[in-house]
């Protein structure tokens, strides 16, 4: 089997595995307990804090832990407040959620790049809360966050940045983006399923989702799930000490790939000249739907995707490419690649291979 969907989820690794075991099994106390097994798994959870905040350049203070990245979205939303205007290439778990506020679409160019003269007419429209993804899912696109942010800090604008796609492939900085919050999710690097964070600079209120015991700062009650939250720790320091290498790895890569689907005449690549995240493609080849080729590839053991994992059983194109000014048509052949710095070239040739009858 061939693995080339990495932006959907990753392998978890053997090393985060081995951290959370133990947390599975036999330190299986609960952090607000005032024993000795109580105490070793708050001090877990307050060491995978201080790996989650090294790796994005945050305060451990800042970091709270959820179920996820859609709950770190919701809960950002969910604390907007006056007028929220949010990117057109949004994760669902940010547009679904905003659909309980009066809320603007922020348009993007063709190479799914968010300009600043765009920037500069929502800001006459005075929002309060802003919500725009640094990386996008799809496409792999990387919006200039730390210029946008100037912009609305200057007028006082809430901004909260989705950085899923970006932690763990490219430096992420929270305090030099100059964002007020910033999501992420454990299992996007090499971390368990079920771990996640919001980063929440001190200077804005949150609004809880979750009401309770007051965990996490009062701001998302629950007994913390301390195996994810190890792992997803590990993780960080994983992504952290080996964020270089890993990097250069997946550029390759994606670089052998897109040129090798440059020699087949019917193969456009999405948002090609836009700066994207080094492990990411996303094609189409004229004339085909992309779930055909998927299913066939299938077939030959190729796992990918065409577009968001989240929004799996949809046949509608992508919004993301339909936002950028792709025809339907054209969005319909999308094809995702989302390679890891695990898969090697002879995967990627023997995938050039077994596409080559359709893109020819």
């Amino acid at each position: 089997m061939i693995y080339f969907d990495n932006n959907a989820t990753t392998p978890i690794d053997e090393r985060v595995f081995d951290a959370m075991l133990p947390f599975m099994k036999t330190m299986y106390g609960n952090p607000s307990s005032v024993h000795r097994l109580g105490r070793i798994a708050k001090s877990a959870v307050e060491t995978a804090r201080e790996h989650v905040a090294a790796l994005v350049d945050a305060e451990p203070s800042q970091v709270i832990f959820t179920s996820g990245g859609t709950e770190a979205n919701n809960l950002a939303i969910n604390s907007a407040f006056g007028k929220l205007a949010i990117s057109a290439v949004e994760h669902s778990s940010i547009f679904e959620p905003a659909k309980r506020f009066d809320f603007d679409v922020i348009p993007v160019n063709r190479d799914g790049l968010i300009e600043s003269k765009t920037i500069a007419e929502l800001i006459e429209k005075r929002p309060d809360f802003v919500s725009i993804m640094l990386a996008n899912n799809e496409t792999g696109v990387i919006q200039p966050i730390a210029e946008i942010a100037a912009q609305l800090n200057e007028r006082g604008i809430i901004i909260h940045t989705d950085a899923v796609q970006a932690m763990g492939k490219i430096p992420v900085s929270f305090k030099q983006l100059g964002v007020q919050m910033m999501s992420f999710s454990s299992h996007k690097i090499y971390g368990a399923k079920g771990g996640g964070a919001l980063i929440v600079d001190k200077s804005v209120s949150i609004s809880p989702l979750l009401l309770g015991g007051g965990q996490e700062q009062n701001y998302r009650s629950g007994t913390e799930n301390v195996a994810a939250i190890v792992g997803f720790g590990k993780a960080a320091e994983l992504a952290k000490a080996e964020l270089d290498a890993r990097q250069t790895r997946m550029l390759s890569l994606r670089t052998m790939l897109e040129n090798k689907l440059a020699q087949f005449s019917k193969v456009t690549i999405f948002a090609q000249n836009a700066p994207r995240l080094p492990n990411t493609v996303l094609f189409g080849v004229d004339g085909i739907d992309g779930e055909l080729i998927l299913l066939k590839l299938d077939q030959k053991g190729i796992c990918l995707s065409s577009g968001s994992a989240c929004a799996s059983g949809a046949s509608e194109p992508s919004p993301v490419l339909i936002a950028m000014g792709i025809s339907p048509e054209k969005a319909q052949t999308a094809i995702r690649v989302s390679l890891s710095h695990q898969n090697t070239p002879a995967e990627v040739l023997e995938f050039i291979e077994l596409i080559t009858p359709f893109g020819a």
